[in-house]
């Protein structure tokens, strides 16, 4: 398998990423002295790579397992326990989302994302206010 092929999914989403930010160039930033080709994302990259950003989708209400399955393996997320009493959240699935670091159709810049959630009988409405 070529270097080109492996890179393809990567620059597919940076692109994505980078169409969908809000106020974004669709004009990639890249130095006067960069060549293209498969060898140019190499050249692009830094040694301190800020956090793609990202728009948090509106998951308030669904199932915290849910939003794991769809998001954990672009995103580093956290659960905690909305109700205030600080329950361990070990299996989402249980549970459910009643907010969310950032907001609903918020970039998100900074991580981990973190989820309140509280167990599916519980409401949302008897949560500790953020």
């Amino acid at each position: 398998m070529t270097v080109t092929k492996l890179l393809r999914p990567a620059l597919a989403a940076t692109l994505l990423a980078s169409i969908t930010a809000c106020g974004a160039s669709s004009v990639p930033d890249v130095p006067a002295g960069t060549t293209t080709g498969s060898g140019s994302a190499e050249t692009r990259r830094s040694a301190n790579p800020e956090p793609v950003a990202a728009t948090m989708p509106d998951v308030i209400g669904g199932n915290a397992g849910r939003a794991h399955e769809q998001m954990s393996s672009t995103i580093d997320m956290v659960f905690e326990d909305a109700s205030g009493q600080g329950r361990p959240v070990d299996d989402p699935a249980a549970w459910k989302i009643c907010n969310s670091q950032p907001g609903p159709n918020q970039q998100i810049t900074d991580f981990p994302v973190v989820f309140g959630v509280v167990t599916v009988s519980e409401s949302c409405e008897d949560t500790v206010p953020e």
